[in-house]
């Protein structure tokens, strides 16, 4: 295998997702360790464009399948350009995010390949040539170091577990185009809707700043201030499983196991008791303060600051300090 770190980049409305910049520079730090040279794989629709941020950000050399037909993802579609961008590349080891189309990808692509992929990793190292993976096991309430014994090695990167490097303008690297040539006869998979949800400011998973409610909020309506609060921190709403589930909240802000899985600055638990399921979701929030009025809640457990008490008489007088101390 070529000493070759490939980052899978992501493109969204036009823009380079922000775990990008994250991957490239943790796959910098590794190559920095091991020899490697830094490379990033670019697919999709008008993704050329965004070659040089790549660049910028750390890879010398960037690999582009840039297509009409994969304006949309499709798992067998990209299947296919990412066995064409590895045969190029010959990557010893290939970073995906941890993100809608990484879950999918990456465990397609690493059987084709014959090898494995360690998901959702929060720590990267270098043992010799192994990959050393460090992922949440057993819902976040410990870490297990994980290695890929087959070639290439194959992981996912959990967003904000990472540091993105300043864009360096004067770095130099090469764009290689590589061909789509989808084969229509094996894509199997065909999307006929697409339903979008509105959504306003910073996206769930790129927030420095989440505030979450949970069941004991009581209804719909006292989520209010659960926006509000986010609002003066400048960061993004987050629900539990059981708020979605009961239709309170949008599917899209659920925070969990079979949610988003988020890794902020500050992780506000409101009226959350904390299951398993849901700290599996947020365990890696680098500060977790909670809010509840059980003080046996297992949310306590996983929080730097707790207050127990109901969150209607905490909410009001906490959102007003905030505001006060922003000069609002």
């Amino acid at each position: 295998m070529a000493n070759v770190i490939l980052v899978v980049g992501e493109v969204a409305d036009g823009a380079l997702v922000p775990l990008t910049g994250e991957m490239l520079g943790a796959a910098r730090r590794l190559a920095g360790s091991s020899g490697h040279s830094v490379a990033s794989a670019l697919i999709g629709a008008g993704v050329e464009a965004k070659a040089q941020e790549c660049i910028a950000l750390g890879a010398d050399q960037v690999f582009v399948v840039d297509d009409g037909a994969l304006a949309e993802y499709n798992s067998d579609a990209y299947l296919q350009a990412m066995l064409k961008i590895a045969g190029e590349a010959a990557p010893a080891i290939i970073l995906f995010g941890q993100t809608d189309l990484g879950r999918d990808l990456a465990p397609r692509l690493a059987f084709r390949l014959g090898t494995g992929v360690i998901m959702d990793t929060v720590e990267l190292g270098m043992e010799g040539d192994r990959l050393l993976g460090t992922r949440p096991a057993y819902g976040g309430n410990a870490r297990a170091v994980n290695v890929v014994r087959g070639n290439p090695q194959i992981a996912t990167v959990r967003a904000k577990s990472q540091d993105a490097p300043a864009p360096d303008g004067s770095h130099q690297g090469q764009v290689t185009k590589v061909a789509a040539a989808i084969d229509a006869g094996a894509v199997r998979i065909k999307v006929t809707d697409r339903k979008g949800i509105s959504a306003e400011g910073i996206r769930l998973e790129d927030a420095d700043v989440v505030v979450s409610g949970g069941r004991g909020m009581g209804g719909p309506e006292n989520f209010a201030v659960i926006d509000e609060l986010a609002k003066a921190l400048g960061g993004a709403v987050g629900a539990s499983r059981a708020v979605c589930d009961l239709g309170w909240r949008p599917v899209s802000e659920q925070v969990g196991l079979t949610g988003k899985v988020v890794s902020p600055t500050l992780y506000i638990a409101v009226a959350i008791s904390g299951a398993s399921q849901h700290m599996a979701g947020c365990s890696g929030s680098k500060n977790i303060v909670a809010i509840n009025k059980d003080a046996d809640a297992n949310i306590f457990k996983a929080a730097r600051f707790g207050i127990v008490e109901d969150f209607s008489k905490v909410m009001r007088p906490l959102i007003e300090a905030i505001k006060k101390e922003k000069g609002g």
